[in-house]
């Protein structure tokens, strides 16, 4: 499963009600704060709400790597 960091690079003060709710929803408080969330399409929908708001980083997990 592909994992994606998301950080808030912008303040929600001014933000609509919708937007403001949106980042509550990912987890993300303040300005600077980084969280992770498996990428899935509800995920890629908010992300599209508040994309003015953050930047997302993708990291890809390594599931069928072996660490020997």
């Amino acid at each position: 499963m592909t994992r994606v960091e998301i950080r808030q690079r912008k303040s929600a003060i001014g933000e609509k009600e919708r937007a403001r709710r949106t980042l509550s929803a990912l987890g993300l408080r303040r300005t600077g704060q980084v969280v992770g969330h498996e990428d899935t399409p509800v995920l890629r929908g908010m992300l599209r709400q508040v994309a003015h708001l953050v930047t997302v980083e993708v990291a890809k997990t390594g599931e069928g790597s072996s660490s020997r």
